[in-house]
C-alpha cells in the first residue's frame, strides 16, 4: 500500500539497489521508426521541418548573441524533454520529467553557465540589468534585491514548472482511473471518454512544456550579453 498519493511517481523498479526506472530516459530513440534513418522520407522531412522552425525561433530570440550552432543546445533540450514527456504517457513507463532530479539537472547547469559567463565577460551589463531604466534612487537597493532573488530562483522555477505540469495531469488520470471499479457500464463509458480527452490534453502539455523550458532558457541566455 502506498504511503501517500504521490508515491506512485517514485522510482520503484530496481536490481541490486540500482534503479531501473531511469532507463526510460534513454529509450526514446527506440520509438523512432526505422524508416526515419532512410533519407529522404516522410518522418525525417517532418522532423527536419520542426527543427528548422525551432532554429529560426531561437535565432530570433538570441538576437546579437547568435552564432553558428548556438541554437543546437536548446533544440537538443527541447527534443530530450519532449521525448521523455511523451514516454510518460505510455502505460508502465516511468515519467522521468516528473521528478525534480531530472528537471533541475537540466535547468541548473544551464543557468549556472549563463551566470558565470555573464559576470565574467559582461559584468557591467549584468549590474545595469539589475536596475531598470528610470528607477528612482530610493528604490534602487530594493530593485537590486528583487532582481537578484528573481535571478537565483530561475532554475528552480524552470524545474518546478515542468515537474508540476507533468505530475498534475498524470495524477488526475490516476485518480479518475481508480474510481472505475465502483461505476456502472454507462459511467465507465463516460469515464473512458474523459480519460481519452485528458490523454489528448496531456499530449498537448508534453509539447508545450518542452517548448516553454527551451524558450525560457533561450531568453535567459540572451540576457547575459
Amino acid at each position: 500500500m502506498m504511503s501517500n498519493l504521490f508515491s506512485i511517481f517514485d522510482p520503484s523498479t530496481n536490481i541490486f539497489n540500482l534503479s531501473l526506472n531511469w532507463i526510460s530516459t534513454f529509450i526514446g530513440i527506440l520509438f523512432i521508426p526505422y524508416s526515419f534513418w532512410l533519407i529522404p522520407n516522410r518522418h525525417f522531412m517532418f522532423w527536419n521541418f520542426i527543427l528548422i522552425k525551432l532554429h529560426n525561433e531561437f535565432k530570433t530570440l538570441l538576437k546579437n548573441n547568435y552564432f553558428y550552432g548556438s541554437t543546437l543546445i536548446f533544440i537538443s533540450m527541447f527534443t530530450f524533454v519532449l521525448f521523455n514527456n511523451f514516454l510518460g504517457l505510455f502505460p508502465y513507463i516511468f515519467t522521468s520529467t516528473s521528478h525534480l532530479t531530472l528537471s533541475l539537472s537540466i535547468s541548473l547547469p544551464l543557468w549556472l553557465a549563463f551566470m558565470i559567463y555573464g559576470w565574467l565577460n559582461n559584468s557591467q551589463h549584468m549590474f545595469i540589468h539589475m536596475i531598470p531604466q528610470g528607477t528612482p534612487s530610493v528604490l534602487m537597493p530594493f530593485m537590486v534585491m528583487i532582481e537578484t532573488i528573481s535571478n537565483i530562483i530561475r532554475p528552480g522555477t524552470l524545474a518546478v514548472r515542468l515537474t508540476a505540469n507533468m505530475i498534475a495531469g498524470h495524477l488526475l488520470m490516476t485518480l479518475l482511473s481508480g474510481t472505475g471499479n465502483n461505476m456502472n457500464y454507462y459511467m465507465i463509458m463516460f469515464l473512458v471518454l474523459i480519460q481519452i480527452l485528458l490523454l489528448i490534453l496531456e499530449s498537448a502539455v508534453a509539447i508545450i512544456q518542452s517548448y516553454v523550458i527551451a524558450i525560457l532558457s533561450t531568453l535567459y541566455s540572451s540576457e547575459v550579453n
